[in-house]
């Protein structure tokens, strides 16, 4: 007898719950049209990601050469050679060198410009332009300009410091200064996209809780950075030092155009080795190597950052 009422009652329940019924067979009669919605998208993402990098960690494992019709699966002989390469082992602490460099540097003058900006009573727009416009210009156009600018009898870098009475410098061609010339480089690049971010983050900010700061005492501009800008803008800051990290870690085109890794591989980096390796060796697995070993390290160094740096970030 029991059974019989719950089972009236389940049917009962089912029977006056028309809502329900109606959003399930929406549901059903929805997602075929979903899947072909998406099926576009999903099918570029194969062709244009996933299926070229399965093809280099194939050819990470393999010894074909460009050009070649046939190729054979040597196992991790490649990455075995890279670990005893000397030219691999100095492209990689020049490339850590390098991001060491970039990355605080840029960020922290995007933040500084952003602040400044943001405090500034006219002429932002101009400002903004201004410093964004490294990041619109191509680098090869850029480096170029670059390479003019320090260039060792005529360029401008060395004519000032001979008007000033320092020496002229060759900084391209010397192994001491030539991936910090290149460092500089980088952080003028990438600063302009910092400070556009934090000037989103900055714009981002409430009104009210500077008001409640100078209630509370924070009369000074440090102590409302400190305490209200500075914490308010940690997920923007996350954000940046990520991006920065990861265009800092593709550093090629500046490279190629000025220095093509020289003097004596003084500005030898990951990208630049890959490239050398694949298009001017003719060594494709190794090449895909080392394009491994490149994605390993970036997504790594991510997700570390990430996991460390959320913990500290106020949302």
């Amino acid at each position: 007898m029991n059974g019989q009422a719950i089972h009236s009652a389940a049917l009962c329940t089912h029977r006056l719950d028309p809502a329900a019924q109606l959003l399930r067979d929406r549901a059903l009669t929805t997602q075929p049209v979903a899947y072909l919605l998406i099926g576009p998208a999903i099918f570029l993402m194969a062709l244009l990601l996933a299926a070229p990098l399965t093809c280099v960690f194939v050819l990470a494992f393999t010894d074909y050469q460009l050009g070649d019709r046939t190729l054979s699966f040597i196992g991790f002989t490649n990455f075995q050679d890279l670990a005893h390469d000397p030219v691999f082992g100095r492209a990689l602490s020049n490339t850590a060198l390098y991001v060491l460099i970039v990355v605080p540097n840029s960020v922290a003058l995007g933040l500084v410009a952003a602040l400044l900006i943001q405090s500034a009573a006219g002429l932002k727009t101009f400002y903004r332009a201004m410093f964004f416009l490294p990041v619109m210009s191509t680098v090869i156009a850029t480096a170029i300009v670059w390479e003019f600018m320090l260039h060792p009898t005529f360029g401008f870098v060395n004519v000032a410091l001979k008007a000033t009475g320092f020496s002229p410098h060759n900084w391209l061609q010397d192994g001491d200064f030539a991936l910090y010339a290149l460092s500089v480089f980088g952080i003028w690049q990438q600063f302009g996209l910092n400070m556009v971010l934090f000037l989103a983050g900055l714009a981002s900010i409430p009104r009210y809780l500077y008001e409640a700061a100078a209630v509370d005492g924070a009369a000074s501009g440090w102590e409302r950075f400190r305490l209200v800008t500075w914490p308010m803008l940690g997920p923007v800051t996350l954000f940046v030092v990520v991006i920065t990290s990861i265009r800092s870690f593709q550093v090629f085109d500046v490279v190629h155009a000025l220095t093509r890794g020289g003097p004596n591989k003084a500005t030898e980096v990951l990208l630049y080795s890959m490239y050398a390796e694949g298009f001017e060796f003719f060594r494709t697995g190794r090449a895909a190597a080392i394009a491994i070993v490149f994605i390993g390290i970036v997504l790594v160094l991510t997700l570390v950052k990430a996991r460390i740096l959320e913990k500290r970030v106020h949302y």
